[in-house]
């Protein structure tokens, strides 16, 4: 395996949601993206949060969702296992705008 290839990856979403998905519709579909990890097993962690900067930046964007991954090979797993393909139709189907960003954390030696 290559060097590139080994240690964690985190995969990031960025969210809106269209403006009549209602505050219940959202929170159902963040607890269904929370419980993946518990379907699919190369899922290792996941965490969301709401945008709070004040730096007005986020073009629109309110909503980002992270989970990590052992490898890139973990992260093409979940993204073709059934049970992922069926909840991202859905919640693909409730968002406005979606960026997508896998990358391996990296630290800056000094």
């Amino acid at each position: 395996m290559e060097e590139a290839n080994k240690g964690p990856v985190k995969h990031i979403l960025l969210a809106k949601f269209k403006d009549g998905v209602s505050p219940e519709k959202i929170e159902e579909l963040i607890k269904g993206y929370a419980n993946l990890v518990n379907l699919i097993e190369p899922m290792k962690a996941f965490h969301w949060g709401e945008d709070v900067s004040i730096e007005n930046l986020h073009q629109g964007y309110t909503h980002i969702f992270e989970s990590t991954f052992e490898s890139k090979e973990a992260v093409a797993e979940y993204v073709a296992h059934p049970v992922h393909v069926e909840f991202a139709t859905m919640f693909l189907g409730s968002l406005d705008k979606v960026l997508v960003i896998d990358y391996k954390p990296t630290s800056v030696s000094l």
